[in-house]
């Protein structure tokens, strides 16, 4: 991939944004909403960015920029109508490590800003690596819909929580189950049901083991959407095999990848509740298949 994801820490980042027309204002809706320090530099100034320095949310020197103003910055946004100067200050950024953005001019930047889906805490990134804004834009619409604004308190509700989740539950294990039945229980929405959803699940612990089935000819892409929650509740994956990175795309990232193990290993940790995937050759997975009858056997169009 080109435009590699981050989730920057935006306390005490220090970004400055040359330009103030409506274009440099667009920027300031979303930077505002961060905890960065922000200070514009232009001569002419827009009534909206007018406004973030009378709200005393950037800090605005109204004048013409000069190279020397980019110095112990950390993020670089211009949003001018000037070339030259726009490939000027781009040039002197990329010269001294500092990460910059020039408007409408993708070739000139260090870092593209996607389309962005705020609910507090959860936040959703959407690029398309500038090759189509709109079709970001409208991918942005749809994903709204999926998310509620009752998200926002939920995640904060959970926040709260977390240190009190790891004094109870010091096992990692433990905890992924804890979480995994709050929200099975509560879904995305935040009421008075909450906490007691919140309570409910320490006493809930235990979980079914899962064994998933996969042979090397199964197309990944064309696995049935309910697949897809099976894949990334995984704990282990096993194979002899080399693991192809369209599966592994599917599959919790952070589940363990192991050599085979025995088939009664892997029967004695079934019954203790681990979730494991088996990836092979067609003719191993048909004798896991008649082995463990309880395994899904994850075939294009089934399950």
């Amino acid at each position: 991939m080109q435009y590699f994801p981050l989730f920057v820490d935006t306390q005490s980042l220090r970004v400055l944004l040359i330009g103030a027309g409506e274009v440099a204002s667009r920027k300031l809706d979303l930077l505002s909403r961060t905890d960065a320090h922000i200070t514009v530099i232009a001569p002419d100034v827009c009534h909206e960015v007018l406004a973030y320095q009378q709200s005393q949310r950037i800090r605005l020197l109204q004048r013409e920029a000069d190279v020397e103003d980019i110095i112990d910055i950390d993020l670089l946004y211009l949003a001018t109508a000037d070339d030259e100067l726009n490939q000027r200050f781009a040039l002197y950024a990329h010269q001294h490590g500092i990460w910059v953005n020039v408007v409408d001019s993708p070739a000139l930047c260090r870092f593209i800003t996607p389309s962005i889906i705020d609910r507090g805490k959860l936040q959703v990134a959407i690029s398309t690596a500038g090759a189509a804004p709109v079709f970001a834009r409208d991918l942005r619409s749809r994903i709204e819909t999926l998310l509620p604004h009752s998200l926002n308190p939920l995640l904060d509700f959970i926040a709260e929580r977390r240190v009190e989740v790891q004094q109870k539950l010091p096992v990692f294990h433990q905890r992924k189950l804890f979480w995994e039945h709050f929200f099975e229980a509560n879904g995305d929405g935040f009421d008075d049901k909450t906490s007691v959803h919140y309570a409910n699940a320490f006493n809930q612990l235990s979980s079914q083991g899962e064994i998933l089935l996969i042979d090397e000819l199964t197309e990944f892409s064309l696995l049935p959407i309910a697949a897809m929650p099976l894949l990334q509740k995984l704990d282990v994956v096993y194979s002899e095999l080399a693991l192809p990175h369209s599966l592994l795309e599917l599959c919790r990232r952070d589940a363990s990848r192991e050599a085979m193990i025995s088939m009664s290993q892997l029967s004695e940790l079934y019954d203790k509740g681990q979730r494991s995937l088996i990836y092979a050759n067609k003719e191993a997975i048909s004798k896991l298949v008649a082995y463990f009858p309880m395994a899904k056997h994850l075939k294009v169009g089934s399950i």
